[in-house]
């Protein structure tokens, strides 16, 4: 998203960032996301057994019928961090709540960067009020605040979505972060969706959880799952509109398209790959192996490489742990079939090479026949690039 792009933003909302001195880069890094009235607000957070402070944080207080804000930094995960970070989630928390004159537990927060070190709470502490100060409903501080989340991602991920609800809108807009440490359950990424919509905190955390099953539940880079993967969703009912159907249409449309923005950005990628699991006996099959494929160095080195080199995905389809027949597996690779029923296909290797290198998309599908389940599943290519960017990580 460029400064020009045009946002439908939703009524009662307003953002800010600044530059606190947390990232190294000296870059944007501190953002908040504050309503003007109380906020339902739902969640869904990583299931790594280390989670962030800012996770545990937000997973004691939500779902709320009472949420003022947001404060999000970069630069510093706060992960790892002990009895000590903590207090520090807390005390961020507490910092926003004074200035705009709400209780502790109306602030929700969350962190991305690297694991394992205390934040400066005093650069955090002093960067917090003047973004709180800053704090405007104009396209330019809602673009800020996309850019101040982002750690190695090179663009913003922004999504804006208006419907017409008798004769009224609903407006949602939707942030993201992540380009690395990516793999369910969630995939390291940040995503905030605000609408002006009307629901109540519970109906909102199960649209939540439905729609991230479908969409950050199924992206991976490398299939690290991150230490602070979180989702919030806040609605004020501005808009004094309430439609159920609606709303959650909006929410799974926001996340699938964030979703996916996530491997088209991944570290040092070249491909973004959408794989299709079809005919499984059940969703979780269906996810098993398009994970397994997904999260195969051999395969997304093959599609970097534009290696129709089909072998690697129908044996990573064989180890994800779902029981089938070689008999009962087809495979296409960017529309070309490549093998069918348990049996490879001829097909023309420079051409399906030429299709890999000639386009940045990469389509797998994958066809068992076993029953009515299917899953769509985003990945992307491995590259030297990617393994450069993380060796050299944090020195």
């Amino acid at each position: 998203m460029s400064e020009s792009t045009v946002l439908a933003l939703p009524i009662g909302f307003r953002a800010a960032a600044v530059k606190a001195g947390i990232k190294p880069s000296g870059g944007l890094d501190l953002a908040v996301l504050v309503s003007d009235r109380d906020c339902s607000a739902a969640g869904t957070f990583t299931t790594n057994r280390v989670a962030a402070a800012p996770v545990h944080w937000d997973r004691s207080i939500l779902p709320s019928a009472e949420i003022r804000g947001v404060v999000i930094n970069a630069g510093n995960a706060n992960a790892a961090t002990g009895q000590k970070g903590l207090d520090n989630a807390r005390a961020t928390a507490a910092g926003a709540a004074a200035v705009l004159g709400c209780r502790t537990e109306q602030v929700l927060v969350a962190s991305t960067g690297v694991i394992g070190h205390q934040l400066p709470m005093p650069r955090v502490e002093a960067g917090l009020r003047a973004a709180l100060d800053a704090a405007n409903s104009d396209q330019a501080s809602f673009h800020e605040a996309s850019l101040a989340i982002m750690t190695t991602d090179t663009r913003p991920k922004v999504v804006s979505l208006r419907k017409e609800v008798g004769g009224r809108t609903i407006t949602l807009l939707g942030l993201a972060k992540g380009a690395a440490m990516i793999g369910p359950n969630m995939a390291t990424m940040l995503g905030f969706l605000l609408t002006d919509a009307k629901v109540a905190p519970e109906a909102l955390g199960g649209m939540l959880r439905y729609a991230v099953e479908d969409s950050f539940n199924c992206i991976s880079v490398e299939g690290h799952m991150s230490t602070n993967d979180t989702v919030l969703a806040l609605a004020n009912g501005a808009s004094g509109v309430e439609d159920f159907e609606t709303l959650s249409g909006m929410i799974e449309e926001a996340c699938a398209t964030l979703a996916r923005m996530i491997p088209e950005d991944g570290e040092g990628a070249t491909h973004l790959i959408t794989i299709d699991v079809e005919g499984a006996s059940t969703p979780e099959d269906a996810r098993a192996i398009a994970k397994a494929v997904a999260d195969s160095p051999l395969v997304k080195t093959a599609i970097h490489g534009a290696d129709p080199n089909w072998g690697r995905i129908v044996s990573a389809a064989g180890y994800a742990g779902v029981p089938f027949e070689e008999a009962d597996l087809s495979l296409w690779l960017n529309g070309v079939p490549l093998y069918k029923d348990g049996a490879p296909l001829p097909f023309d290797d420079a051409a399906t090479s030429a299709s890999l290198r000639a386009n940045r998309e990469a389509h797998i599908r994958l066809v068992l026949n076993h029953g009515p389940a299917a899953v769509r599943f985003w990945t992307c290519d491995l590259t030297a690039e990617y393994i450069r960017l993380n060796a050299d990580y944090t020195t």
